[in-house]
């Protein structure tokens, strides 16, 4: 935990409070769903909360803003982001009920009120946001056709819109194709030897869907 009011030295002691209520919670609960690799608790901010609060470094989300977190997981990057953003909308899903489960009673322990956990397919899910966070799924390629339904054609909201992914090793594949792509290494914003090799790729909806305003 200290490493991450190293980075976000602004945070309020609501926010510091539930930041120091995610390893408990999330060490009783993997110890029954395997949320997170075991093995990888003793590293759990670092690797998994301090990771997910990258795209914090990245963007801020004005409040109002609605987010779908894609696969979430075990609820990552979307529950540290809503504790970071209290007045943003996160809609996380995934399709394997058990990490929804769990999910669900992790926003239940730390009372968050500005998420929804739903266990849908991406393809099912047809709520309209104005980004999407990914960590660590599948290739950019094969999930985008699933998410420009979640993008408005009309940006009635005026509010900048896109894909946020935090991944590792060789992109050149995958993000060949896309203009005005944004790519950060995220030993930009942190010293440890973990984010040596993670980015952070940003992409505008404007690259992928058919905006008529």
């Amino acid at each position: 935990m200290k490493n991450i009011h190293n980075y976000f030295p602004n945070l309020n002691n609501h926010q510091i409070k539930k930041f120091n209520e995610l390893l408990p919670i999330y060490s009783e609960l993997n110890s029954k769903v395997n949320l997170i690799s075991r093995k990888d608790m003793k590293n759990f901010y670092t690797h998994h909360v301090l990771h997910s609060l990258s795209i914090a470094k990245f963007k801020d989300f004005i409040p109002g803003t609605r987010v779908l977190d894609l696969g979430t997981g075990g609820g990552f990057p979307g529950i540290p982001l809503a504790i970071f953003f209290p007045k943003v909308n996160f809609y996380l899903i995934d399709g394997v009920g058990k990490k929804i489960d769990s999910v669900n009673r992790i926003i239940k322990k730390l009372d968050l009120k500005n998420v929804v956990a739903k266990k849908v397919r991406a393809e099912d899910f047809n709520e309209i946001v104005d980004f999407v966070t990914v960590r660590a799924v599948s290739k950019i390629k094969i999930f985008l056709p699933w998410i420009k339904k979640n993008f408005s054609p009309n940006n009635l909201r005026s509010i900048e819109r896109g894909l946020i992914c935090l991944k590792g090793g060789n992109l050149f594949d995958e993000i060949s194709g896309f203009s005005n792509i944004d790519l950060v290494n995220l030993s930009k914003y942190f010293d440890e030897e973990f984010f040596e090799t993670k980015k952070l790729i940003y992409i505008p909806a404007k690259s992928f869907i058919n905006e008529s305003s």
